[in-house]
């Protein structure tokens, strides 16, 4: 009897700590598990969005948990875009192309954001103005905005001669995306010089430079090395299309709304010490990119331009027509009455006085 007793109680004993592990394991099992997209391939990116999984997992208490999928494992670009808008996929890195998100022109329209720290203040969480607006037109899509991915400035590379002056445009080929105000400004900066303009893929665009079948592409330090661009270009000038390239990270809208505000300040958190960090590591990059450009292609020549030789560029483009015919229409059905195209470029202007102030003390 003893035995037998003794047999039942340990069995008993062995069931209770079962039961206490399964308790154990099911409360440090992750509440939320989804899917983080990036169609791009990037090394800086994997390691900025591998930043933001550690805080996202940090701050929810593990409650949180995103497996990154980069390099379109999860669809092309816009096959990501859907799936995030439509809830198949959670979360994405995604470009906000105007036949996308028709806001999507104010998260990069030429002649805003010209440096890493008039980007720390427009895209940040919760205040910048360019995140308060693309938050607005991310909405409108289905999608909420939880931070920006600032990864520097544009310049134009191409084949043919480098670029001094926009008359240096005459009849280039230039490859170009959905990216409607850039497109806007080509045209402008290419009136009467026989510039002419073509769509195509980025992943494709290695081969056409390669090939002939484009002169050349605006395009990014990052571009020029780590999707090596620079193997097949010539010429590259930085500073001439005035822009700035930013990607925006985004989570399905139903999911958002749905979840507790404490989810939702630990994304938010996460997202803008993410921001921080994708700044500080493209900035670090930006040097180390034009040096590998110097070293890895010795063939390529990098156009530096004045600030004097900057503004002629800048008037040529027609910044006040662009934006009142792409951007403001957008902005007063979004915000009536309050000419917030008006209040976006007086923001932006302060910015960049405050930044200029800054560095010269």
């Amino acid at each position: 009897m003893y035995c037998r007793a003794k047999r039942v109680g340990a069995v008993a004993l062995l069931l209770v700590c079962i039961f206490v592990g399964l308790v154990a394991a099911a409360e440090a099992a992750p509440k939320y598990k989804w899917q983080l997209a990036s169609p791009f391939n990037n090394p800086v990116k994997d390691k900025g969005l591998t930043f933001f999984i550690e805080k996202v997992k940090e701050y929810s208490g593990g409650d949180i948990e995103l497996t990154y999928y980069a390099n379109g494992l999860l669809g092309s670009h816009d096959e990501t875009f859907h799936g995030v808008r439509d809830g198949i996929i959670e979360m994405a890195m995604l470009c906000p192309y105007v036949n996308l998100v028709p806001g999507g022109m104010l998260n990069w329209m030429p002649w805003t954001v010209s440096n890493y720290d008039e980007a720390r203040i427009a895209y940040a969480y919760p205040d910048g103005i360019l995140f308060k607006v693309m938050q607005e037109a991310w909405r409108e899509v289905n999608m909420e905005l939880i931070f920006n991915s600032s990864e520097g400035g544009y310049g134009i590379a191409n084949n043919v001669r480098p670029l001094k002056t926009p008359e240096d445009l005459k009849n280039l080929k230039l490859r170009v995306s959905s990216s409607l105000a850039y497109v806007r400004a080509l045209e402008n900066l290419g009136k009467g010089v026989g510039l002419t303009f073509e769509t195509i893929a980025w992943a494709e665009l290695y081969n056409a430079l390669s090939r002939g079948v484009v002169d050349g592409c605006w395009d990014t330090y990052v571009g020029m090395v780590d999707s090596r661009h620079g193997e097949v270009i010539k010429y590259y000038t930085h500073e001439i299309m005035g822009g700035w390239n930013a990607f925006n990270i985004v989570i399905n809208k139903e999911l958002w709304d749905g979840l507790e505000p404490k989810y939702q300040e630990a994304l938010f958190k996460a997202g803008s010490e993410a921001e921080r960090n994708f700044c500080d590591l493209f900035e670090a990059e930006d040097r180390r990119y034009i040096q590998a450009m110097k070293t890895n292609y010795p063939n390529l020549t990098l156009t530096e331009l004045t600030p004097e030789e900057v503004s002629v560029w800048k008037d040529r483009a027609d910044m006040p027509s662009i934006w009142a015919g792409l951007a403001d229409p957008w902005l007063d059905k979004v915000w009536p009455g309050e000419k917030m195209g008006e209040k976006i470029r007086a923001e932006l202007d302060s910015i960049r006085k405050q930044v200029a102030e800054k560095k010269k003390k």
